[in-house]
């Protein structure tokens, strides 16, 4: 995993190039502090001072080693967290520090900028990279903030773009006995068909086809005495959809599918590195969804955790019906918030894009705290309804629900009606549908995956914490 320790520290007053940042707004001030040579320096770059915009300028001391500066464009106010990501991709190796500004959030794409998955590409000859990009900062809270964020990020990153040959349901759990293992948490790994004896009937039914066995992953760390905090991330290594096969176009992506797992390791990791008083669960099924002659059937009635039964209309529906397991498990001990995260539909990027993850909540006030933590960090989500009137779409007239309801309406909802079955209404519950991959490089996002609404939940589950504490 990339260094971020060697990207980004606390300013300890030795040499390093300036940057200057500019807004638009500023730009004319700019110009007018500066001589006629560095303004023509800069425009002849096309530097506008719009964001992500970069210009390279000389110092006084023409050919003195290291006597330059750099100009980066940025939004106006606080930096945000991609502020700087262009910056750390553009500028050469070397010490940087800001001049008259704060840090903010944007240490975080300054560090996700020059993390690589490079598992299966041999650097290239003669690249230049000669070494990090590292910020000197003043404020020691933003670069402790920072570095086990970017160490969470790209975990799951380098998670969800390893492919399933070589991620498999044995290797997402042994990624999350070795997170655990680091903090001291204990984990326990169920495996084929001792699932059916430990009474996970819809895993194994989901996971049974494939030639590597299904399993389900329960890791505690924390004392038991603190508020309970319940994870859960659908770990479907890879989606063939089943006898509902997809197309080819469906399953390009599909070693995506465990980007809700990857996400949820992700939270995981911040709760423990930042020894947060609470009593942690995290939950993934980890299955691969495949085709074979023992493989569950359009028309099959599963059994599940809950004692519910579910008539399976579509074996491409199965991410729900693992999740309706690992919610079963959650629920048991009565967690004071449980949050699950999937990439459960494709409804949900219909409605929504792929920058959007959609948030689905039993309770407002929990909704309402994630979305102001999506906005406070610049990592958004919007809330679609648990709409009440869709549930009969759920009915099954030989089961207590189908998996999947007929037509192509409100696809994102009523997966999440499906997984509110499972979840009594005492139980604080929220339901993050993500497409969990960048599809177009952006500044820090490379193509590739991505645990997006990592940086809210962390920011609303710290805030969640703080409150209870503040409770008379």
């Amino acid at each position: 995993m990339t260094d971020f320790a060697a990207c980004l520290a606390v300013d300890d007053a030795g040499p390093a190039t300036p940057i200057t940042l500019v807004s638009a707004e500023g730009l004319e001030g700019w110009r007018r502090g500066q001589g006629e040579m560095l303004r023509t320096l800069a425009a002849a770059q096309g530097f506008a001072a719009r964001p992500d915009d970069v210009a390279v300028l000389p110092g006084d001391r023409p050919g003195a080693p290291g006597d330059w500066s750099a100009l980066v464009g940025v939004e106006p106010g606080r930096l945000g967290p991609w502020a700087l990501a262009a910056a750390a991709a553009k500028l050469p190796a070397g010490r940087y520090r800001l001049v008259d500004t704060d840090l903010g959030d944007a240490g975080h794409g300054w560090l996700m900028a020059q993390h690589r998955f490079g598992r299966y590409r041999a650097a290239p000859a003669g690249s230049g990279d000669a070494g990090p990009r590292l910020l000197l900062a003043t404020s020691p809270g933003a670069v402790g903030a920072a570095l086990p964020l970017a160490e969470a990020t790209a975990l799951a990153r380098d998670l969800i773009d390893t492919p399933a040959s070589d991620l498999g349901p044995a290797e997402l759990a042994d990624a999350i006995v070795a997170e655990g293992r680091r903090f001291g948490a204990t984990t326990q790994v169920i495996v084929g068909e001792a699932l059916l004896d430990a009474n996970f009937p819809a895993v194994h039914a989901v996971g049974r086809a494939a030639s590597r066995a299904p399993r389900l992953v329960d890791l505690r760390w924390g004392d038991p005495a603190h508020p309970k905090l319940t994870l859960v991330g659908k770990g479907v290594v890879f989606d063939s959809g089943g006898l509902d096969i997809k197309p080819s176009a469906g399953m390009a992506l599909m070693k995506k599918d465990m980007g809700g797992a990857a996400t949820a390791l992700a939270l995981a990791r911040l709760v423990m590195a930042a020894n947060l008083p609470v009593r942690l669960r995290l939950i993934v099924p980890s299955v691969e969804n495949s085709i074979s002659g023992n493989a569950m059937r359009p028309g099959d009635v599963l059994a599940t955790r809950a004692g519910k039964t579910v008539e399976v209309t579509n074996t491409d529906a199965e991410g729900r019906l693992v999740l309706a397991d690992a919610l079963a498990l959650a629920v048991e001990e009565a967690p004071a918030l449980l949050l699950d995260f999937a990439t459960l539909t494709g409804a949900a990027r219909v409605a929504l894009g792929p920058q959007l993850p959609a948030l689905f909540a039993n309770d407002q006030a929990l909704a309402d705290a994630l979305l102001a933590a999506g906005g406070a960090t610049g990592d958004p989500l919007w809330q679609l309804p648990l709409w009440p009137g869709y549930r009969d779409m759920l009915k099954s007239s030989i089961a207590d629900m189908v998996n999947a309801a007929e037509g192509g309406f409100a696809g994102a909802v009523t997966a999440a009606l499906f997984l509110e079955h499972f979840v009594p209404p005492a139980i604080r519950w929220a339901h993050i549908d993500s497409f969990a991959w960048t599809p177009a490089a952006r500044p820090g996002r490379p193509k590739g995956g991505e645990p997006l609404a990592l940086r809210a939940v962390w920011q609303m589950v710290r805030l969640w914490h703080s409150s209870l504490n503040s409770s008379p």
